[in-house]
């Protein structure tokens, strides 16, 4: 366990080191969710009516756990990267833990991610969003975003090491902007089409989103949502901790294995 600690350690100061020398990447991250938010939350919002709510309060927190998701795509990127272009390899001849490099790279992940909540937050505090739940609750808000974005990490490292080629991974990666879109991250799901709402219900972002509203006060808990969504802090809880079950032993084996 401490050589686990000292070299995952060393690997998560490497990517803040590759993140330092290239700022221009993190600037980017941090920046497309603030054009998203401005973009929904002005374009849409002058449009969208939405009974008892006003749209912005119900879409920051979308905004957040649509942000946190991205994790998949940056964790991809990243992950195939490092695979293609030798530099696993090179970290596999070395006399260190096999977990530590996926690990230092889901950590560095967090570090950023964390960080790049309070640009977007502020942005949110200025067109009108305001955290209407308790103190504690909204601790456990941010607690379950990045929570949440963990998961998204290891979901997106597995599939960066199993790609191909760095254009199949960016392919895969583009391709998980649809996600927060097949869930209530952006508009309610009531009224979409019966199967339509179930799979957006079932979406592991929905639950989080949901979860996240509820705990700021922005939004109830909808009464006749799939179990997810009905409960959604147990939901989220469960979503995250079974992607990080699965996918942090599977891409530990996978990039043991090369």
């Amino acid at each position: 366990m401490s050589a686990l600690a000292h070299d995952g350690t060393a690997v998560l100061g490497r990517h803040l080191q590759r993140i330092r020398r290239a700022p221009a990447i993190l600037v980017m991250t941090q920046t497309m969710p603030i054009v998203f938010l401005l973009f929904f939350g002005y374009v849409f919002g002058s449009a969208l009516a939405m009974p008892g709510a006003d749209y912005r309060s119900f879409l920051v927190p979308g905004m957040l756990v649509a942000t946190a998701a991205n994790g998949i795509m940056t964790g991809m990127f990243q992950a195939a990267q490092d695979s293609h272009r030798g530099v696993m390899d090179r970290f596999r001849t070395l006399p260190m833990s096999r977990a530590a490099v996926p690990l230092g790279q889901a950590l560095a992940d967090l570090v950023t991610s964390a960080a790049g909540l309070v640009p977007l937050i502020l942005v949110a505090l200025a067109m009108g969003w305001r955290i209407e739940g308790a103190a504690l609750e909204a601790v456990g808000a941010f607690g379950l975003l990045l929570l949440f974005r963990f998961a998204a990490t290891w979901v997106g490292i597995l599939l960066g090491l199993a790609s191909k080629s760095e254009e199949a991974a960016g392919q895969l990666g583009s391709a998980t902007f649809m996600l927060p879109l097949l869930s209530n991250a952006y508009i309610p799901v009531e009224g979409m089409p019966g199967w339509l709402r179930t799979v957006a219900e079932w979406n592991p972002i929905s639950a989080v989103t949901t979860a996240v509203r509820e705990l700021f006060g922005n939004a109830s808990v909808p009464a006749d949502a799939a179990w997810p969504v009905t409960h959604p802090v147990a939901g989220a809880l469960l979503w995250s901790l079974a992607l990080i079950a699965l996918c942090a032993p599977l891409a530990v084996r996978r990039y043991a294995r090369g």
